[in-house]
């Protein structure tokens, strides 16, 4: 819901300013763009859900395998003893909406192990869950 808010705003405010310059100067033009912005909008709402929903994540005894993409697919398997610390993130909009990102770091750089548009207990609740995994799998238990 978030994201398509996002997106849906971005298209109305674009496509309201490109009315109103063209009914201020008359162009053709302008109200073409307006046209072209509210079905990039509409086209893009669709996109994003398509994206959040391509968005998961799974438990499991050793690691946690998160997986994205909608057009090219990708499954990251990271394991708990890897894990050197855990971040969950939330930005204005994301806390106006009771929404979170978990945010795995591990010592590889390439890791980008990300789980967004978690609600806020989840979110909690699977950071304190892989910080504890994350301690005993490095401890060797």
């Amino acid at each position: 819901m978030l994201r398509r808010l996002e997106v849906g705003a971005l298209a109305l405010l674009a496509s309201l300013v490109l009315a109103v310059v063209g009914a201020l100067s008359g162009s053709g033009i302008a109200y073409g763009l307006a046209l072209v912005a509210l079905v990039a909008g509409a086209l893009g709402l669709r996109f994003v859900g398509r994206r959040f929903g391509s968005w998961g994540y799974a438990e499991r005894e050793e690691d946690l395998l998160v997986r994205r993409g909608v057009m090219f697919a990708r499954l990251s398997v990271v394991p708990y003893g890897r894990m050197q610390f855990i971040d969950v993130t939330a930005g204005p909009l994301e806390r106006a909406f009771g929404l979170a990102t978990v945010r795995l770091h591990t010592a590889a750089a390439a890791t980008d192990a990300r789980i967004p548009g978690l609600e806020r207990g989840e979110a909690a609740r699977l950071r304190d869950s892989l910080a504890e995994l994350g301690e005993a799998q490095a401890a060797g238990l």
